[in-house]
């Protein structure tokens, strides 16, 4: 989403970073540029005008004209800026705001905002969230009697993410809904209690006198706007209405995957005065991620969020996968089925893309990919061909002469040589499996990582999650950008 926003913030900051020392006019010609990323970000005036401000202040200091790093310096000013700005304040930018579930069960979470903003995906998407990762039970309970098919919508998501939906009744109203759905989750013993509120094209004052119906009878303990990111400044002036006339305890931000300009993230938290407190990353149910005002700034100024991409792989790689892939490890051993799993787990991520978005100093590696035309299809071809090979071959990756090669080149629909790549990728992480094992295994590797000596021991496996533009991720190599040698050319059609 923030992609033009970090281009030009870049290269405002590569200027920068480039001298020795730095003179007041060079700041305030720095945030004039600065000042027009944002608003070129659909960020509102008022915003930009505090936070251009604060930055200038603090830029202009004595201590940071004369610092040794002076373009560092700025470019730290700005985080600390930015994340205050999305809502960390008070030293917090570290942690997301949580919702507050201290009340007598079943506690009710009601969620509002205009029609179309993704309202009823996202209330399936938290309640599956609650479900599986604090363990509460949870019911769900669509009070849309407008939108046509909308309490139908909420059922079947609720089947998809196995959480309990209020049965319908055709003709109630919405207080009498919530009434009942109150009364079903006291006498069932429910957690919580999740309201799906109907919306409107548009804030009226027949949507707002629902909505405060509503929660005049079921008292909710969280109320949180769901925001669609792509209505840029739009979505501000919505968060404002709603913010006048019902009582928020947070926002959602909704498709903060897509190509947005960012403007009404940067914006909101500002205008309402409530944390952002989920954002949407996707159609799925589980593309749903606590908003954490650190990581995104990271994210906005190229620094990578290594500690996103952690929890997105301990959320996609199962146990026992991870558990014998260690064994192997110690032992010296990586097969063709290895990889795979590999690739797949790439796959459950988010893809090469986003991998390459949170690691710090991938932005090039990115803009490469895409230049290329390499995208997500390439790990799915791989996948393919190894899946076109069979248990032996996988196993003893030797047995795969000219004959059999031909054979799953035609299985997998590619060419020959797009087996060679995929076997050469294979005999290079195989290689770094064996050095693993010479260095002692699993616990010389935990020594290397603590003496930051990876890079030289083991050039093939690349460098660890904090390198820069050259360094890699763990299996796919040391090539250009971190990525897999010859990844960038292997399969390089549509």
């Amino acid at each position: 989403m923030f992609d033009s926003l970090s281009d030009r913030l870049g290269n405002v900051f590569d200027s920068l970073r480039g001298r020795g020392a730095l003179k007041e006019d060079d700041v305030r010609a720095a945030m004039r540029e600065v000042r027009i990323a944002l608003l070129e970000a659909d960020v509102a005036l008022p915003v930009v005008r505090r936070f251009i401000d604060k930055v200038t202040e603090a830029a202009i200091g004595q201590e940071v004209l004369r610092s040794v790093t002076p373009g560092q310096q700025v470019v730290k000013i700005v985080n600390d800026a930015l994340v205050e700005m999305l809502g960390g304040e008070d030293g917090d930018g570290a942690a997301a705001a949580k919702l507050d579930l201290e009340a007598k069960p079943p506690v009710v979470i009601m969620m509002v905002g205009l029609q179309g903003s993704g309202k009823t995906t996202s209330t399936a998407k938290i309640a599956k969230r609650l479900k599986e990762t604090e363990g509460k039970k949870v019911m769900m309970a669509s009070l849309d009697v407008n939108r046509p098919a909308a309490q139908e919508q909420l059922a079947v998501l609720g089947e998809q993410a196995g959480v309990a939906t209020l049965p319908i009744i055709a003709g109630q109203q919405p207080v009498d809904i919530a009434n009942r759905a109150i009364s079903a989750a006291k006498l069932q013993s429910f957690d919580v209690l999740m309201l799906d509120t109907a919306g409107r094209l548009h804030v009226d004052e027949a949507l707002m006198a629902e909505m405060k119906a509503v929660a005049s009878v079921s008292t909710p303990k969280e109320v949180l706007l769901v925001v669609d990111s792509l209505t840029g400044q739009d979505a501000v002036n919505v968060a404002q209405s709603f913010t006048g006339e019902v009582p928020l305890t947070g926002v959602v931000l909704t498709r903060m995957d897509g190509d947005a300009r960012g403007g009404a993230a940067l914006s909101m938290r500002a205008v309402t005065g409530k944390p952002i407190k989920f954002a949407g990353t996707g159609e799925k149910l589980d593309a749903i991620e606590p908003f954490v005002p650190s990581r995104v700034a990271n994210r906005i100024l190229g620094m990578g969020d290594i500690v996103s991409m952690v929890e997105k792989a301990a959320a996609t790689v199962k146990e026992e996968d991870a558990e014998r892939l260690a064994k192997k490890m110690a032992s010296g051993k990586f097969d063709l089925d290895d990889l795979r799993m590999q690739l797949q787990q790439m796959t459950k991520m988010g893809g090469l893309g986003m991998i390459a978005q949170m690691m710090p100093g991938m932005k090039k590696a990115k803009q490469a990919m895409q230049s290329s035309g390499m995208d997500d299809r390439v790990l799915l071809r791989m996948d393919a061909i190894i899946s076109s090979m069979t248990p032996k071959e996988r196993a003893n990756p030797a047995l795969l002469n000219a004959k059999r090669k031909k054979r799953v080149a035609a299985g997998s629909g590619t060419q020959v040589q797009d087996v060679n790549k995929v076997l050469k990728m294979h005999q290079e992480m195989a290689k770094a499996m064996k050095q693993i094992k010479k260095m002692g295994g699993l616990k010389g590797l935990g020594a290397l990582f603590g003496k930051g000596g990876l890079d030289a021991a083991m050039p093939g496996l690349g460098g660890g999650m904090g390198g820069g533009a050259g360094g890699g991720m763990p299996g796919l190599g040391g090539g250009a950008g971190g990525l897999p040698p010859d990844l960038a050319n292997l399969l390089n059609k549509k």
